[in-house]
């Protein structure tokens, strides 16, 4: 090739990698573009943005409070803007008062934020083709530590996603705390398109403020050992799975792979499930869920420890859900009105909640849900809902 030949080819390729390069410019600013006129429509016609809150830890602030610093999201950045606290001033609340109205455009703001940390319907459960009997899996908070994939849990694992291709409208998270006993929310409950309940916890006998339906419902390992005595007995046993069976259909959500020390737990509830062919749908979150969720909440300065199950439950139905409900979300020894409130409504189970060895931070949860509420991405119920009439 003459030399003149070669410094046309030269140029040609510098001509062609500025186009290329012009061409990524292009698509990036569109991007930013397209997010920014997003936010501007929710500044201008809805009056909303999107906060994240450093929150004091006492009661009084849920009620008075103003926040020491706030964040507005923008592309992933964050900036300070003021608003007065979320407050509750009144134990009652219902999904018609007028004090609450959705706000849509800030729900899908808050979704497609989440989908840039974790995908619910993928990462709501390993799946059959990821992992083969046998397998060692290190635990998530204990990563010199490690199980392994045992035949009957690889015969329960998902061939595909038990949310693949799932949407629903309305979506009630149901907590365990004390503050739903004389709720009589149970109607009001079961009348949400899906359902997620937390830690097998018993609605049967409590069904006029929980409800009964259940969609999708959790187990943390420890639940076999605290609710239902380890099994060791025949009644616990038949107990066990009795509520188990009653659950007809759903999603059990067994995060198998925490810690170390409830693999005992998990291979019995197994075990079991196989045993009795129990009608469940079986799912075992994936080991990037916790890390992914956390991290979703510290980048928005929400400067929680380890996500609570119920934290964990509203990231995800994000990706599922349009409108959420929350009910028996109340981190508190006390209710509005000073009244006594059980940690879980269904047994005498304490717990110190501003404690600084608890792996969990549910005061500043419950105070960053209560400003989403406040903001109508979300609806957070505290106290009793109304009787159709």
């Amino acid at each position: 090739m003459s030399r003149i030949g070669q410094v046309m080819s030269f140029e040609f390729r510098i001509l062609m990698f500025g186009i290329g390069t012009a061409l990524v410019i292009f698509v990036i600013i569109a991007d930013i573009s397209e997010v920014e006129e997003e936010i501007a429509n929710i500044e201008d016609s809805q009056k909303f943005h999107l906060k994240s809150f450093v929150l004091q830890s006492n009661r009084n602030s849920v009620l008075n409070a103003a926040p020491t610093s706030l964040v507005t999201y923008r592309k992933s950045k964050v900036s300070s803007s003021p608003i007065p606290l979320p407050c509750i001033k009144s134990k009652t609340s219902n999904s018609s008062s007028p004090e609450w109205t959705f706000n849509r455009t800030l729900s899908n703001l808050i979704r497609k934020n989440i989908l840039r940390f974790l995908d619910a319907e993928r990462d709501i459960s390993i799946l059959k083709s990821t992992f083969k009997p046998g397998d060692v899996i290190h635990y998530i908070f204990d990563r010199q530590s490690t199980t392994n994939i045992s035949e009957n849990l690889y015969h329960l694992l998902p061939t595909v996603s038990p949310m693949k291709n799932q949407h629903y409208k309305q979506c009630a998270i149901v907590g365990n705390s004390g503050i739903l006993l004389n709720s009589s929310c149970g109607r009001e409950i079961d009348s949400h398109d899906f359902v997620i309940r937390c830690n097998l916890a018993p609605v049967e006998e409590y069904a006029t403020d929980v409800g009964l339906r259940t969609s999708l419902v959790t187990m943390n390992p420890s639940v076999v050992q605290r609710a239902f005595q380890d099994l060791n007995s025949e009644e616990w046993v038949q107990r066990f799975v009795h509520r188990l069976q009653s659950l007809s259909g759903s999603v059990l959500w067994i995060p198998a792979f925490m810690a170390k020390g409830g693999e005992e737990r998990v291979e019995w509830a197994i075990r079991l499930i196989l045993l009795h062919t129990v009608n469940v749908r079986t799912a075992f979150p994936s080991l990037r869920l916790l890390h992914a969720v956390r991290g979703y909440w510290l980048t928005n300065h929400v400067q929680i420890k380890r996500p609570t199950t119920g934290l964990l439950m509203y990231t995800m139905a994000t990706r599922f859900c349009d409108e959420i409900h929350l009910y028996g979300f109340w981190p508190f020894a006390h209710d509005p009105d000073g009244k006594s409130v059980k940690y879980h409504y269904y047994d005498t189970l304490t717990y110190h909640y501003t404690s600084g060895a608890s792996p969990h931070t549910m005061p500043l949860e419950f105070r960053t849900l209560s400003a989403l509420h406040r903001q109508g991405a979300l609806r957070l119920h505290t106290g009793p809902c109304q009787l159709p009439t």
